[in-house]
């Protein structure tokens, strides 16, 4: 497998666990205790995913989110405070894929390390057809093969989760998806009816793609039930 994990916590008994656990599955785990330490081996180690705890010194997981998301669109997974709703909500508006509460179960951290990964393996070993290559919808270009996004031919970034979470819906426009089925697709395992990380992580994309987030033009919400793509069907 050869896929290295950073894991980021302060407290070491978490980050010895965290590493017993994934390496058992195969993954080369790398530790930080604090932040400015978990910035040093992301610029040194390049990890394919990061684990990354919201209270450290020094730099906490916000200020070391939000400077990895200035140039890296690496998978990071929020470990938060159980009942702290509003840390897991800035951390998933600052770029974090997905998140989990303390105390958490070591395999369900493996589950969705592994999900995450595999996701990214499949997306990027599948094989794209001259007519997939391309979406364009109305100053929309997504270049699947490139895993790039345009607005009126100006480059958007986004991260490895919102590009997957875009690429399903404008691949099926029209189609409405629930939070649940959105989900299980992107995230591939369940979450036990929380579906907050989705709303959050539609926002995040309108506010980079939409020019007027609050009124949606490619990204529509479907009160009741979840959202669609305005594109054919509509």
């Amino acid at each position: 497998m050869n896929e290295r994990v950073l894991v980021a916590d302060d407290d070491s008994n978490i980050t010895d666990v965290c590493r017993r656990y994934l390496e058992r599955e195969g993954y080369l785990v790398i530790t930080a205790k604090d932040g400015v330490e978990a910035l040093e081996l992301w610029r040194s180690q390049t990890p394919s995913l990061i684990v990354l705890d919201l209270m450290m010194p020094h730099k906490n997981g916000w200020e070391v989110c939000s400077e990895i998301r200035q140039t890296e669109d690496v998978p990071i997974i929020m470990l938060t405070a159980r009942g702290e709703e509003q840390d897991r909500l800035m951390g998933l508006t600052m770029g974090a894929d997905d998140y989990l509460t303390k105390p958490f179960s070591p395999r369900e951290l493996v589950l969705r390390v592994r999900a995450i990964l595999r996701r990214m393996r499949v997306v990027q070993a599948s094989p794209v057809t001259a007519a997939e290559h391309t979406i364009k919808y109305e100053g929309l270009t997504i270049d699947v093969a490139k895993r790039t996004v345009e607005i009126s031919g100006q480059a958007i970034d986004l991260t490895v989760t919102e590009f997957e979470m875009l690429y399903l819906l404008a691949s099926h426009p029209g189609q409405v998806f629930s939070r649940t089925q959105i989900l299980s697709k992107i995230w591939d395992f369940s979450y036990e009816g929380d579906t907050t990380t989705v709303t959050v992580h539609i926002r995040r994309l309108r506010e980079k793609i939409e020019q007027t987030p609050s009124d949606p033009k490619y990204i529509k919400t479907v009160w009741g039930i979840g959202y669609k793509f305005a594109g054919d069907g509509i």
